[in-house]
């Protein structure tokens, strides 16, 4: 146990320890984005879709499957975090006076990965309360918020999405935080694949696009949502 231990301390206090984290756990997070879209964009569809989606994800395994994804989804994001600040504290402290311009870009360009990776912390827990939590609004009011599917009746999903995005400064905090999302998958994508070795000169043009084509397919997806419901009126 003591070896086990001493290996894997040894490992993160590595650089190359701390890159691999983070492009595994990024890896996780660039594929439930994708998952996590898809499902929002259910809501276009209507009440009943959505609010039969939203009732299958809350009822898995008895109810339990939703928490144990939370849960993963949540230990993944916390050390997606703290394995990108240590990285960058430990690329800081090692870096010499007389660094080139291209290392002081590349430092700009860390600091700016993790004021968009905080702001997207910030977001994620807000979303939580807002949406899961339900604190500071009457989502969980049943005579408000009930809708019958098959003949039970379920949470109505589909109304509190509408409802949440009607609000102006919720859309509004909602937009900026997925286009900084977009900022930070833009270079956190071409860096999962370099991190795991899958970048090279031949690969590095499909590589780019597809990071891009990505970015613009979760940015857009994400903000038509709460645009259309505030600006165009959808479900109102």
């Amino acid at each position: 146990m003591n070896a086990l231990t001493r290996c894997l301390e040894s490992y993160w206090s590595s650089s190359i320890g701390k890159k691999l984290v983070v492009a595994i756990t990024g890896l996780f997070l660039v594929l439930f984005l994708a998952g996590h879209l898809i499902g929002n964009l259910v809501v276009f569809m209507g009440p009943e879709p959505f609010n039969a989606y939203a009732y299958f994800l809350h009822h898995m395994l008895h109810g339990v499957g939703i928490w144990l994804f939370r849960i993963g989804m949540l230990v993944i994001l916390a050390a997606h975090i703290i394995a990108t600040i240590a990285l960058t504290i430990q690329n800081r402290a090692a870096r010499k006076a007389y660094e080139c311009k291209t290392t002081i870009q590349a430092s700009v360009s860390s600091r700016v990965m993790i004021l968009s990776g905080l702001t997207i912390l910030a977001f994620f827990v807000y979303h939580i309360l807002h949406f899961t939590a339900r604190v500071g609004n009457e989502y969980n009011n049943p005579e408000l918020y009930k809708y019958v599917l098959d003949g039970e009746v379920v949470h109505n999903a589909w109304k509190m999405v509408i409802d949440g995005f009607s609000v102006w400064y919720v859309t509004l905090f909602y937009v900026i935080s997925m286009t900084l999302l977009a900022s930070h998958l833009s270079h956190g994508v071409q860096s999962v694949f370099q991190t795991l070795g899958l970048r090279s000169k031949k690969s590095e043009s499909l590589i780019k696009h597809f990071s891009i084509a990505y970015t613009l397919f979760i940015w857009l997806g994400f903000i038509s949502i709460p645009i259309a419901i505030l600006v165009f009126g959808f479900g109102g």
